[in-house]
């Protein structure tokens, strides 16, 4: 049986992205998908998406990336959440935002909302949806030696 919720302030919705990482070939890569849909329809994004009501933000994000890519990882970092109140054109959504790292990439395949899923060096990027851009930045400075 489903609850029902009533509150008197509105909830923002939570989604997770998942930024992953592969220095296959000598240089860092970073896994994109195409997205299929409105918003951003056509633009680059991390793979992920809205977290369902009985999951954890972990499982969510270990999901999204199965669903839209078709590859598990295992060990994933919380890089942090992503709060600005107009990062989503959609609605109010808070993300929770995922590193995952692979010593030799994996395949993809893109899958359920995602149109395209592939590696692009972190040097050449398309331009990306949402905030993503400030992600991959939070991420290379976690990563870059001082």
């Amino acid at each position: 049986m489903e609850e029902k919720y009533c509150y008197t302030h509105p909830h923002p919705a939570v989604t997770v992205d998942c930024i992953v990482l592969s220095p296959e070939g000598g240089e860092m890569n970073v896994l994109l998908v195409e997205r299929k849909d409105e918003p951003f329809k056509g633009h680059w994004a991390f793979p992920g998406g809205f977290m369902e009501i009985n999951e954890d933000a972990a499982a969510a994000a270990r999901r999204e990336l199965r669903e839209e890519t078709g590859i598990a990882v295992g060990q994933m970092m919380q890089l942090g959440a992503y709060t600005r109140p107009d990062r989503d054109p959609r609605e109010r959504v808070i993300s929770i935002a995922y590193v995952a790292y692979f010593d030799k990439r994996p395949e993809v395949a893109a899958g359920d909302d995602a149109a395209k899923a592939q590696w692009f060096p972190v040097k050449a990027l398309p331009p990306m949806a949402f905030d993503h851009a400030e992600m991959l930045r939070d991420v290379q400075e976690l990563i870059t030696p001082v």
